[in-house]
């Protein structure tokens, strides 16, 4: 009996010791405190933000966006960490390419890269959100040297997107926004302040996006859509992958109406490491804006359980 006591204890001690790190009050997050930089890709200039010390955790946005999305995860990780999120291509104060080949999934991946070695480092822990979540799975299964690990928010395997797609109605009318932005004149619908109000809640994070926005291109936001968003015959694409040889953390707001929650079902059988996957009820597309305090302090224990 005293044994078991024991053992039980020892849990207690280290589960007290994990919470007592991650309630330590966290200073607000100020932008003015990020270090502004720029990393080349074969003549695209890309601009992405830094802040603390340590090993590189890189954060990749989705649409519509811009680096400024992962203020509460940065903010909450530079005090043991390298954060690093950048302004993906069309966007804010990265370069702008108006061909929508200069798009192309690879191209994206390779930026991620080049940020990775603009900042010294040989690899880093690849986080990503909506388009960034493509980004950083398409970056797993091709640059697996430069991964460290990988950190998913509201965006299914490729595999699992594209069995949805395929076989669930409504998955496939919830994607009908994307078949609209593929069309050739989709961003001439499109204006920054309708943009930000789809992020931005408070009168103060508007105003940063709508700024951001203003500097983006609508043209290249939509070739994102037109260039990289799946067609069919959908089995030829999934036939493609191999599996991701990671550790994985997925946070899914299951009220997303853009990405159904069916599409992470058998995610496990795609992957050759541990996964571990947090779905938070109530909580939409931006889980990790509505639910920042939970994404952020998970991120913060599964990093460090990971050492």
């Amino acid at each position: 009996m005293k044994k078991n006591r024991a053992k039980v204890f020892r849990t207690n001690a280290k589960q007290l010791w994990v919470m007592a790190l991650l309630c330590v009050a966290t200073p607000a997050f100020a932008a003015d405190d990020v270090e502004h930089r720029y990393a080349q890709n074969d003549g695209v200039k890309i601009h992405y933000v830094a802040m603390g010390e340590g090993p590189m955790v890189v954060f990749i946005h989705g649409f519509p966006d811009f680096w400024y999305s992962w203020r509460h995860q940065m903010n909450g990780l530079k005090d043991d960490y390298r954060v690093v999120a950048l302004d993906t291509r069309g966007y804010n104060k990265s370069d702008k390419p108006e061909r929508q080949e200069d798009y192309d999934m690879s191209l994206l991946v390779q930026d991620v890269a080049a940020v990775i070695k603009a900042e010294g480092g040989e690899k880093a822990v690849i986080v990503g959100h909506d388009w960034g979540g493509a980004i950083a799975w398409r970056f797993a299964l091709t640059l697996p040297q430069m991964a460290e690990k990988l950190v998913i928010v509201n965006l299914p395997h490729p595999k699992g997107f594209l069995r949805e797609l395929a076989n669930n109605p409504e998955q496939l009318a919830n994607s009908q926004y994307a078949r609209d932005f593929q069309h050739p004149d989709s961003h001439k619908k499109l204006d920054a302040r309708t943009l930000a109000g789809f992020v931005a809640k408070d009168e103060e994070t508007r105003a940063r996006y709508i700024e951001a926005f203003e500097r983006s291109s609508l043209n290249g936001m939509m070739n994102y859509y037109r260039q990289n968003y799946p067609r069919k015959p959908y089995q030829e694409i999934v036939a493609e992958m191999p599996n991701v040889s990671l550790p994985v953390l997925q946070f899914h707001g299951l009220k997303d109406t853009a990405l159904h929650h069916h599409g992470l079902n058998n995610t496990w059988e795609w992957l050759d490491k541990d996964y571990t996957l947090v779905t938070i009820p109530h909580v939409g597309h931006w889980a990790h804006h509505e639910a920042a305090d939970l994404v952020t302090d998970t991120m913060k224990w599964w990093l460090k359980m990971r050492r």
